[in-house]
């Protein structure tokens, strides 16, 4: 669904309960990456790795409080490869205001916006 111009991709995953391991970054990565039929962890000339290259974007996935973070890897990448930046955050019904912070600058700067939920 398209919102205001940035793309949103919902991913819904039927948690267990808490006594259950929590499932880590890479976890959602390869939701992501393979329903975008992308390459994870494409290797950079220097040795960097793009979470998720696609024919249009690199992305880089991270947890929603790590917003500020996932933009400068998302403009390194997109640099380094001439591909679209994009940030993939997992957020969960709790961190929507981190959204709201990356929105500000991802509107800006033309950065691509995938929401993943927890």
């Amino acid at each position: 669904m398209i919102i205001a111009g940035i793309l949103i991709l919902s991913i819904t995953i039927v948690l267990y309960p808490s006594s259950k391991p929590k499932h880590n970054e890479k976890y959602y990565q390869t939701i992501l990456c393979d329903e975008l039929n992308g390459v994870m962890e494409y290797r950079l000339s220097d040795r960097t790795r793009v979470d998720c290259l696609t024919q249009e974007y690199a992305i880089e996935v991270d947890f929603a409080k790590k917003w500020a973070e996932s933009i400068g890897q998302a403009l390194y990448y997109s640099q380094m490869t001439s591909k679209q930046p994009a940030v993939a955050l997992i957020v969960a019904d709790n961190e929507y205001r981190f959204v709201k912070r990356l929105e500000k600058v991802t509107d800006k700067f033309l950065i691509k916006v995938f929401i993943i939920e927890k």
